[in-house]
């Protein structure tokens, strides 16, 4: 399972890799914590980190890409 997980890891952040630009293109910038239980741990920070748009970035965007991309992915949490 731990290999499975590891691989899941791999390209959860590949796909993170492709969101990146776009954060960061706002002052902001996101990094991958770890994967749990389906669940995808980040760190989002610069212009995101207290952003009142947060939930709808990380909901609408980050989540629905690693989702739809992803199908071991359930959610997104920001760490902070």
């Amino acid at each position: 399972m731990l290999v499975i997980e590891m691989d899941i890891s791999e390209r959860i952040k590949e796909e993170i890799e492709k969101v990146r630009p776009f954060l960061q293109g706002d002052g902001g910038d996101i990094e991958f914590v770890s994967f749990e239980d389906g669940v995808v741990h980040v760190k989002l920070s610069g212009a995101c980190s207290n952003c009142s748009l947060i939930d709808y970035t990380l909901k609408d965007g980050i989540e629905e890409i690693l989702v739809n991309e992803i199908p071991e992915v359930k959610s997104v949490v920001n760490d902070n």
